[in-house]
């Protein structure tokens, strides 16, 4: 039976690499056998085992000759399928792309963390171009949530493979892509830790789009801490830059409106829990209406979502042709609803985001905010793929709380918080305002033991 590597936190396999009881090529190795001794094939898209056993020998060359490129060398990594990685197509979850050119070139996060020392283990499957907060996918499978006690459920998306083969303890990050909740979903759904940066933050050459005004990067891991030390291989740093923060005097905002609607009492008696253990380390709660949420879905409801119509700019001439027979139909579906927004539409949509974000920025300030990550757990897959309108009227309500923050330009971190029915992980949902990613990181540092209530 191979060793657990896949189970560890970065953290815990930077100290065993670098202290010599672990060999990046013996770490590599024993991770390709997790995976192919693991039942679930529909994690993976692709898996790169010799490009990844060649980083590896590379790796374990730098140790033994006293060349450690830092902290992350020789640590295994899992990418989702919509990042460029030289020499294959980059097919983002779904099968009419995969006749595309091979890439030139790695994405530029890719190449980062190659920098860094990272082994490349595979692509990880993903709801088909990212179109769905569920992480269902006819084409490849859907990944099943390794929490799952009583019957397969989903793993959340769009970054479902992401958030599977971290939370089934198969790599010990994955990274993900996050356009209206993509990383917090699964993070929450999974039980493990999920960091949406602030867009911008990360170099977004090579990686597929859904639409641009909204897409951002960050990894799905097992601690604040890893999220931390990914962050700033990300950004071409050489060692981490965030200092953890004080709890003690710290202000956090619950919101009043919106992110309760329809949750399930086990979702609210977690959060609620968690919010408790933060009072009595020394923080702040304040409770309040955030009026921009409800305008938010009033310019949904009056002009259509901002993603839906730039996912149609994306992909109008695809859809007029053979190859949306061989795309989801729900994702056809939903994409289609883009062509209703007309350019004044996409104007108006615009305009009312920069008034909202200052809006927000001036009534939030230098505070957090803290909700649920998704009001409900993770439900069962078979209902869902065979529903088309419960497939919808679930995707909406699972995206509905982590959107607000892609639309309102924020960064966000998902944490562990309790269990809810039938013992399905909870993710309390912390973030900040746009660009305020070391603060929330450092309190995120701080607060994980707080915060967190789960399987560890």
């Amino acid at each position: 039976m191979s060793k657990s590597f896949g189970a560890m936190s970065v953290a815990q396999l930077s100290v065993l690499i670098q202290g010599g009881a672990a060999d990046p090529v013996e770490v590599a190795e024993a991770v390709f056998d997790s995976i192919a001794n693991y039942a679930d094939r529909a994690i993976f898209t692709t898996l790169l085992e010799g490009r990844a056993m060649e980083e590896a020998r590379a790796s374990s060359r730098r140790l033994l000759e006293g060349r450690s490129l830092g902290l992350l060398d020789g640590i295994p990594i899992a990418w989702k399928d919509l990042f460029d990685m030289e020499g294959l197509p980059t097919t983002a979850g779904s099968v009419v792309l995969a006749k595309d050119m091979p890439a030139k070139r790695d994405a530029a996060v890719v190449a980062l963390l190659r920098q860094a020392g990272m082994v490349a283990v595979g692509r990880t499957n993903m709801s088909e171009f990212a179109f769905s907060g569920l992480g269902i996918n006819p084409h490849y499978g859907t990944p099943v949530n390794p929490r799952s006690l009583d019957r397969p459920r989903i793993p959340g998306g769009s970054s479902s493979g992401a958030g599977v083969v971290v939370a089934a303890g198969l790599v010990p990050v994955a990274m993900g892509t996050d356009t209206g909740g993509s990383v917090r979903i699964p993070a929450a759904f999974n039980g493990i830790v999920g960091y949406k940066a602030t867009r911008g933050r990360h170099a977004m050459a090579g990686v597929y789009p859904l639409a641009k005004s909204l897409d951002s990067l960050g990894p799905l891991c097992r601690s604040v801490r890893d999220a931390v030390w990914i962050d700033a291989a990300m950004r071409g740093l050489t060692a981490p830059d965030v200092v953890e923060r004080p709890l003690q005097g710290l202000e956090l905002i619950v919101p009043e409106n919106i992110v309760f609607d329809g949750a399930e009492a086990g979702v609210v008696d977690a959060f609620e829990a968690a919010l408790g253990r933060f009072q009595r380390a020394g923080a702040k709660i304040t409770r309040t209406v955030i009026p921009a949420f409800n305008e938010i879905f009033d310019l949904m409801t009056r002009y259509g979502p901002l993603v839906t119509a730039e996912a149609f700019a994306l992909h109008r001439e695809r859809l007029a042709g053979p190859d949306a027979d061989s795309m989801d139909h729900r994702v056809v579906m939903r994409t289609r609803l883009g062509s209703k927004t007309t350019l004044p539409d996409y104007l108006a949509i615009l305009e009312a985001r920069s008034r909202l974000i200052a809006d927000v920025e001036r009534l939030v300030g230098d505070r957090l905010l803290a909700f649920p990550t998704v009001a409900h757990v993770a439900p069962p897959i078979g209902p869902l793929e065979q529903d088309d309108e419960l497939f919808f009227a679930t995707n909406n309500k699972t995206l509905r709380n982590t959107a607000l923050g892609n639309f309102l330009d924020w960064c966000g971190v998902s944490i562990p918080c309790g269990t809810g029915e039938a013992g399905m992980p909870v993710g309390l949902l912390l973030s900040a305002t746009a660009h305020r990613d070391e603060a929330l990181l450092g309190i995120a540092l701080a607060a994980e033991a707080v915060i967190r209530d789960d399987f560890a």
